[in-house]
């Protein structure tokens, strides 16, 4: 199925989920990512704000806030994306396509000095390729860090599909959690 094709039925698909089947959804998957042993090693963990549907990271951030991890979220910058640090929600407000993101008083990291980078997608396959909203802004930030065994995508368990044909330019996660299974694609944990 064409990537676009693809993006619009799963879009479709997603804003058919109820609030209390994303809410359930999501607080498994956020719990399965923190019993990962990779999430208690990790110092620096990078979250996105979702938007339309994409699965909450709320619970994740004041996790690892606890913690005394540091907490960083994606700002886009003409067409790149930085990384800066949040010390709590009071921190971020409502930038680029209305996806919250900081407010540019945190610290900023490059995408290699974060020990986990959770990604949203519109879609996965079982291999780790994704599909997003087609902007790239993921794939241009974390080309180089492809099968580091830093990236890890969430999405409901129906985003999953057998496979997606991808771009040289696409960058495939290490990992993906759903409300029904964590799949380790590339032996990291």
């Amino acid at each position: 199925m064409p990537k676009r094709t693809l993006r619009q039925f799963m879009l479709a698909q997603r804003r058919e989920l109820s609030a209390e089947e994303r809410k359930v959804s999501g607080d498994i998957i956020q719990q399965s990512f923190m019993a990962m042993p990779s999430f208690a090693k990790a110092r620096i963990i990078a979250l996105y704000s979702p938007v339309r549907g994409e699965v909450e990271t709320q619970a994740v951030m004041m996790a690892a806030l606890r913690e005394g991890k540091i907490v960083l979220f994606p700002v886009v910058c003409g067409e790149q994306l930085s990384f800066i640090s949040v010390a709590g929600p009071h921190d971020m407000t409502r930038g680029a396509f209305g996806i919250s993101e900081p407010c540019h008083s945190g610290a900023a990291y490059s995408p290699d000095e974060a020990d986990l980078i959770v990604i949203p997608g519109v879609a996965f396959d079982r291999f780790g390729k994704r599909v997003g909203f087609g902007k790239g802004y993921y794939d241009r930030a974390l080309h180089a860090l492809e099968g580091s065994g830093k990236l890890v995508g969430f999405c409901y368990d129906f985003q999953l599909v057998d496979e997606i044909v991808a771009e040289p330019h696409d960058v495939a996660v290490d990992t993906i959690i759903t409300e029904k299974k964590v799949l380790n694609l590339r032996g990291y944990q």
